[in-house]
């Protein structure tokens, strides 16, 4: 990889796609090209801890995939990776949006913890403590690809202030719906590194360059470049990849193929092919750890931001997205909270496991520093649940979960045990779900159990 300088003068970094190659080089003057791969790091570093992916869809409900009931399409690398580990039915979003469920899952807090209470971007502060700090101190080559609408270049929250050694994708959530940008933000540290990178194949409106396949390729190099091996010490990696699929884009995909003749409105026909596109891009990095030998000591997580959203004219009911529950992202009702969590380590979390244990995923944090040896903060409100993933014994366990989420009024919401409440707006009277029998949400009960009912008020005094 070829050396350059970086200064005030050059600070646009250009993205070619070539014969598969990716380039990197300068826009002003003769051009400097180095490679689009993602540096090996050579620090020493703890053996045989084991890498971490995690990868975060964008509003993917809990009923759009197969292995969770979808029948109207299939998503066999998901469903196979779910077959070979563990797949939980009862696990929460750390918010029904998108800024505060992301920082919870980061922070290991919940909403109610968070200066992210709506939808709109709120940097991480610099007291802030994330996930990817916590394990780069530790030793670990850290990587983030997709989007990130926790704060940008100039911010607290940039990824490089947050723990990533490399970053490239979208800073506002509203570029990040754009699925042929001319650009996405780089960011290497070692490489020293850091600016817009155009996209050569959607420079004058082209459409020639799907972003969230760009990601894919990114995401490929990075295990490949930074593969545990003795070229860089056996050093573990974490990569979080953030797919922009299928919630944002509004509906925008290259082809609705194989969906084309279905008899649905074409939204929901992109809505398949997108989702169908996203398993088959996660079928690539799976493929890559395979050819890699990187299965057994690699721990991979999937889960959702939130619920389903309308975002391009969608309507859940088709794909019947929320499963069995009530409500769409931007809800406190499980519709827009419950979504799927797949965490899969060969020879490590048993196969063919189904839980029901209530997760959440202000829990990452914790669980992910269980598996890396190293203690997670105690100003947290996680829990470490491997010993649910290795099919043990959990001895410590939620009492409840919160969230509030201040676009909606003040909406709050607790769940505890088989009981959830609900409060709409600040001001209103509590509703009272029993999860175990009225898993909709259907049945309003609080008027029937006021000794429930004032068990939560006295919770929520605390909040």
């Amino acid at each position: 990889m070829k050396s350059i300088c970086f200064n005030c003068s050059c600070r646009t970094f250009i993205l070619a796609l070539l014969s598969g190659a990716a380039l990197f080089g300068f826009s002003s003057g003769a051009r400097a090209e180095l490679s689009f791969v993602f540096t090996n790091s050579r620090s020493a570093a703890m053996p045989r801890r084991p890498s971490i992916i995690l990868i975060v869809a964008d509003g993917l409900g809990y009923g759009d995939l197969s292995c969770y009931g979808q029948t109207k399409f299939q998503t066999p690398n998901l469903d196979r990776l779910a077959a070979g580990g563990i797949r939980f039915t009862s696990y929460y979003a750390g918010d029904a949006v998108s800024s505060p469920s992301r920082a919870a899952l980061m922070l290991g807090r919940n909403s109610g913890h968070l200066k992210q209470r709506a939808d709109v971007e709120v940097p991480l502060a610099a007291d802030d403590i994330t996930v990817a700090q916590i394990l780069k101190q530790s030793g670990y080559h850290t990587g983030l690809i997709g989007g990130w609408d926790l704060g940008g270049d100039g911010t607290t929250g940039a990824p490089w202030s947050k723990g990533f050694d490399e970053f490239a994708g979208y800073f506002d959530p509203a570029n990040a719906e754009n699925f042929y940008a001319d650009h996405v933000w780089r960011h290497d540290s070692a490489a020293h590194l850091q600016g817009n990178a155009a996209v050569y194949a959607n420079a004058g409106g082209k459409n020639g360059q799907y972003i969230p396949d760009l990601f894919t390729t990114m995401s490929v190099n990075f295990i490949g470049n930074n593969q545990p091996d003795r070229f860089n010490h056996y050093r573990p990696f974490f990569l979080l990849v953030n797919y922009t699929l299928p919630g944002a884009g509004n509906g925008r995909v290259p082809t609705d193929a194989p969906f084309s003749e279905e008899p649905w409105p074409q939204p929901e026909k992109n809505k398949a092919a997108m989702i169908t596109r996203l398993d088959a891009n996660i079928g690539q990095l799976l493929e890559q750890l395979k050819k890699l030998n990187l299965e057994s000591n690699t721990v991979v997580f999937f889960t959702s931001d939130t619920g389903p959203q309308m975002n391009g004219g969608v309507a859940p009911k088709l794909f019947q997205s929320t499963g069995p529950f009530r409500g769409i992202r931007g809800d406190l009702y499980d519709g827009g909270l419950r979504v799927p969590m797949i965490a899969h380590w060969p020879g490590k979390i048993p196969a063919g496991q189904v839980s029901d244990f209530p997760g959440v995923a202000w829990d990452f944090l914790p669980t992910a520093t269980d598996m890396a040896l190293i203690q997670s903060p105690t100003n947290i409100d996680g829990i470490s649940i491997l010993p649910t993933l290795f099919n043990q014994t959990q001895t410590n366990r939620h009492e409840s979960f919160y969230w509030k989420l201040q676009s909606r009024d003040e909406a709050q919401a607790v769940r505890m045990g088989d009981w959830k409440v609900m409060r709409l707006k600040a001001d209103a009277p509590l509703e009272l779900y029993n999860l175990k029998t009225d898993p909709g949400e259907t049945n309003n009960v609080a008027a029937k159990n006021p000794d429930v009912i004032k068990k939560f008020e006295s919770l929520l005094k605390n909040q």
